[in-house]
């Protein structure tokens, strides 16, 4: 995942977190990725927060970390691109959409996500009015490049 997510612009280094994040073993610092292997309950969190990373306006981006303030249709959009990132990285969504996150609703988002039918899932509308895909999961742009869609 981390090669996948490198490939794609987001820094993904692995160090010790002393301070808890949201996620246990992951955390954004300074508009890229700290995973502590040692912490990391969840492998598939990684494509989680790397969605908040991707999302984040261009100019945001660098300088993202600590707990992010985000909206719920932000968090739905990271949902989304979480699942268009593990298909694109060959990594089963169910690895992403564990049974320990999403409110034990993970199985029900891979089903949503991979039925294809419209709108795709929830999150999908973001990233198409962001500009980063047309034919979910397939991804025209990995990073959000505009600042507002307006």
């Amino acid at each position: 995942m981390t090669a996948f997510l490198t490939e794609l612009g987001v820094t993904c280094r692995y160090g010790s977190l002393e301070e808890p994040g949201f996620l246990p073993g992951v955390s954004i610092v300074e508009g890229g990725l700290v995973i502590d292997p040692d912490k990391l309950t969840w492998p598939g969190d990684v494509l989680h927060e790397a969605a908040h990373i991707a999302l984040a306006p261009p100019s945001r981006r660098p300088a993202l970390g600590g707990k992010l303030e985000v909206t719920p249709a932000e968090e739905m959009a990271a949902l989304a691109w979480s699942y268009a990132a593990a298909v694109g990285a060959e990594v089963d969504p169910a690895v992403v959409f564990h049974e320990g996150g999403y409110r034990k609703g993970g199985a029900q988002l891979v089903e949503q996500f991979a039925s294809g039918l419209p709108p795709g899932g929830p999150g999908v509308p973001m990233l198409q009015w962001y500009g980063m895909t047309r034919s979910f999961p397939h991804m025209e742009h990995w990073l959000r490049a505009s600042e507002d869609p307006r």
